[in-house]
């Protein structure tokens, strides 16, 4: 199996007022690995606290999921590229699996499947509008994935070579469809899902979830890519 050494693996951490969660986030990157917390307008001191925990704090003035994911990408410079929300929902140590995974040619893109742990981890509305985009997707792209969460791993430049362009709630869902057109090999792995700290600025709320839906929606409606890069992402 494909070793994978040290700072070789970048963990991208798109943070909005995380700092009752960063300490235990942080704690959880693999050894060697760097952490990228990408401050997306933060009041609460997430970007000194983030400094102060050892991690590299990339800003991004433009609010959105998708701004504050591509701006760490950009800012990556390591063969691997890693994603996960800064809330304390996922264990990023369940990475370094996923990693293993691309490096060893087994697959292109791993995606986690939130597995719920404990009530209230993941609300109906939330759950309901994942179902619905999983469906959707299927229908685009033929992707028999049950989840489009957050916690994933690929090749950092394989994936600027997809040229994702959505900068809001879209941006995970562009990532996989435009993956998919490309010819890659989309693998999802089981992962808990704990109850999040704080209130999620996307989907912790009805309305939240009718925009990201909206947003997915658009990017769903989109035509394969012309820049698709086919056969795999290697």
């Amino acid at each position: 199996m494909a070793v994978v050494t040290e700072h070789t693996v970048d963990v991208v951490l798109p943070c909005l007022n995380e700092a009752g969660a960063l300490p235990w986030v942080l704690a959880r990157i693999p050894a060697g690995w760097r952490a990228l917390v990408v401050d997306n307008g933060s009041t609460d001191g997430s970007a000194d606290l983030a400094r102060s925990l050892g991690a590299t704090v990339v800003t991004e003035s433009r609010r959105g999921f998708g701004a504050a994911c591509h701006a760490g990408l950009l800012a990556s410079d390591a063969e691997y590229v890693c994603f996960c929300d800064c809330d304390a929902s996922l264990d990023p140590g369940l990475l370094a699996g996923f990693v293993r995974t691309v490096a060893a040619g087994e697959a292109d893109l791993v995606l986690g499947r939130r597995r719920p742990q404990g009530r209230g981890a993941w609300p109906p509305h939330a759950r309901a509008g994942n179902l619905a985009l999983s469906r959707m997707l299927r229908r685009r792209t033929g992707l028999r994935l049950h989840d489009l969460g957050p916690l994933r791993a690929t090749r950092r430049e394989a994936l600027l070579r997809l040229e994702l362009t959505d900068r809001r709630s879209g941006y995970p869902l562009q990532m996989v469809v435009r993956a998919a057109d490309a010819g890659w090999r989309v693998r999802e792995e089981d992962v808990p899902y704990l109850p999040r700290s704080g209130k999620s600025k996307v989907t912790g709320t009805w309305r939240g979830t009718w925009h990201a839906v909206r947003d997915m929606r658009a990017v769903l409606a989109e035509p394969p890519a012309a820049s698709a890069v086919l056969g795999g992402a290697r």
